[in-house]
């Protein structure tokens, strides 16, 4: 597998995004995940977006960080925003959702942002269980999901 650091407006990115918001549609019953996403706010220093590829280029697995300070919303100053997480079907059980957690976890750390947080939904229990078995843990709700019932938010510490 090969990670590769592309725009959020990245063509793979696009369609990767499309396939994860038809699954939160049938997970969720909705149009998806509908908070604002601007393409910039994955665009170095204030963020990343990392796309695993296959040995024949093919696009299996995304993952971004943003940058967040606190602003009213529940985000604390030094915060790195975990968004679009996405393992396609057939590549599930490989470790890449691990492998780029990992990844946007050590480029948060290296951008100087001091926490790591997400959100993600009940519907999705093996989100949780990754999360919970990367040091995740639950922390106050934030974000455009923070007063729904469905959601569940996460953070760990990045610094040592």
């Amino acid at each position: 597998m090969n990670i590769r650091t592309v725009s959020f407006g990245h063509t793979d990115a696009v369609k990767l995004n499309d396939r994860v918001q038809r699954e939160y549609a049938e997970r969720y019953g909705d149009e998806g995940d509908i908070t604002p996403l601007d393409p910039t706010m994955f665009d170095p220093p204030v963020g990343i977006y990392l796309i695993a590829y296959d040995e024949n280029g093919t696009a299996l697995a995304t993952g971004g960080w943003r940058r967040q300070e606190a602003n009213g919303h529940g985000y604390a100053d030094g915060d790195a925003e975990i968004k679009r997480m996405y393992v396609t079907p057939e590549a599930r059980g490989l470790g890449l959702a691990r492998r780029i957690l990992a990844s946007l976890e050590s480029d948060a750390r290296a951008a100087g942002r001091t926490r790591m947080v997400l959100e993600t939904g009940t519907e999705q229990p093996e989100a949780i269980a990754l999360y919970e078995s990367s040091g995740y843990a639950p922390c106050d709700k934030f974000g455009y999901y923070r007063d729904s019932d469905l959601s569940r938010c996460y953070a760990k510490t990045l610094v040592p």
